[in-house]
């Protein structure tokens, strides 16, 4: 018996699989989308493989880890606490619900969990842009109890996303207000304008405001919209068609910049 055991972690979807010592330390972990297997001691390679066989699937490239760019170790080196990237879509409304679900009987559904269903819906199709190199991270804080819903960095630039939720509702946009159905008009574009530029001046790079509307029965811009973008759901996937604005090494180090809740803490 080599005493080494196999734990699965899942993270933004993707599955890796560690190779643990009894003590818990890991020796190596089988990345399956990237086809490979990381050793941390060579001389422990054919155990490895031999705890690692029932879960590979085809061909696998096998040695030492790469070296970490720049942008990696600046990622190595945050506190746990300060890293932004574990953030779930919604993770804001998810902890205040969590802590107070409320009333169990109720005359009206909750608000909260519509607008946390809404963040998820956003937030899974922006976390689907990863394989076209996006990186996306939710519920960015800022001070004084704001947040950014989505904050999407790719080759077509930087994204704060705000995520509204509009289920069989005709929306109707005037910059800056947007109407909802029968509600009053609101001057939503102008909050969203306000999130892109503080994310601007914490990132100091240009970032895009865009209002998310999920799952919205008709959809009508009365007039030209100034230095924002209105989409459905099902249109925020299209962002991955844009380009030619960053190269990837200036994507990561973005994300790394922007994943450290520090940076966020002046603007």
């Amino acid at each position: 018996m080599s005493g080494l055991r196999v734990v699965p972690t899942w993270r933004h979807g993707q599955e890796r699989l560690y190779v643990c010592l009894t003590d818990g330390r890991n020796i190596a972990w089988y990345d399956r989308e990237a086809a490979r297997v990381n050793l941390l001691s060579e001389d422990r390679r054919e155990d490895v493989l031999d705890v690692l066989g029932p879960f590979l699937t085809g061909p696998v490239a096998i040695g030492p880890p790469p070296v970490p760019t720049p942008a990696e170790l600046a990622r190595l080196s945050l506190h746990p606490d300060d890293d932004l990237a574990p953030n779930r879509p919604g993770e804001a409304l998810q902890v205040a619900l969590d802590r107070d679900p409320g009333p169990a009987h109720r005359l009206r559904p909750d608000p909260r969990r519509r607008a946390l269903a809404a963040e998820q819906t956003v937030g899974d199709a922006l976390d689907r842009l990863d394989g076209a190199g996006w990186h996306t991270l939710h519920s960015v804080p800022l001070p004084g109890g704001d947040r950014i819903h989505h904050l999407a960095i790719g080759p077509g630039g930087l994204f704060a996303v705000h995520t509204v939720y509009a289920r069989k509702q005709r929306v109707t946009v005037a910059d800056p207000m947007v109407t909802l159905g029968r509600r009053e008009p609101t001057a939503l574009l102008r909050r969203v304008r306000a999130d892109a530029d503080r994310a601007s001046y914490a990132l100091t790079a240009e970032v895009h405001p865009v209002l998310a509307l999920v799952e919205p029965a008709d959809v009508s811009v009365t007039a030209p919209l100034r230095a924002a973008r209105v989409l459905t759901d099902t249109e925020v996937a299209g962002l991955a068609r844009t380009g030619g604005v960053l190269k990837p090494a200036d994507v990561e180090a973005l994300h790394a910049m922007a994943r450290d809740r520090n940076t966020w803490v002046r603007v």
